[in-house]
């Protein structure tokens, strides 16, 4: 099993009045030149959790960082006009927790962070603020 010291949550950057399933996910994934989707896990809106990824691969999620993460995925992000937006469902908040709780029991001590947290601190301070985002996934401060 590979070393994991660091969980990354992401969004789909999907619409949150549209569906996008794991099958989209694996689709546009495919189209990027991926094996497949590169999260580990994906969250659905109605709380749904699917492995997307074996735990042992190498994930494709946050460049820099595949080697010792894992990375899981909800559906959306974006509001109706495409705007990022904390989309997540109370389903999927759920669902959410109990993938990180069993991620941190199984590799204790690593830490959690959103998409946007790896981002470069531009302005070296020791902290990555919004306008250092390279993105704005996963929508929602994800670090604990």
């Amino acid at each position: 099993m590979r070393k994991i010291d660091l969980i990354v949550i992401h969004c789909s950057a999907s619409r949150e009045d549209r569906c996008y399933t794991e099958y989209d996910l694996d689709r546009d994934h495919r189209r990027r030149g991926f094996e497949g989707p590169g999260y580990h896990f994906y969250i659905r809106k109605d709380g749904k959790i699917v492995n997307t990824r074996e735990l042992e691969r190498m994930g494709a999620h946050a460049k820099g960082y595949n080697q010792h993460s894992i990375g899981v995925c909800y559906e959306g992000g974006l509001d109706s006009q495409g705007k990022p937006k904390d989309t997540r469902t109370e389903l999927q908040k759920r669902s959410l927790r109990i993938v990180i709780g069993g991620l941190l029991a199984e590799f204790p001590g690593s830490r959690v962070c959103g998409h946007r947290d790896l981002s470069p601190d531009l302005n070296r301070n020791g902290e990555i603020e919004p306008e250092e985002w390279i993105k704005a996934c996963p929508c929602y401060e994800a670090s604990c």
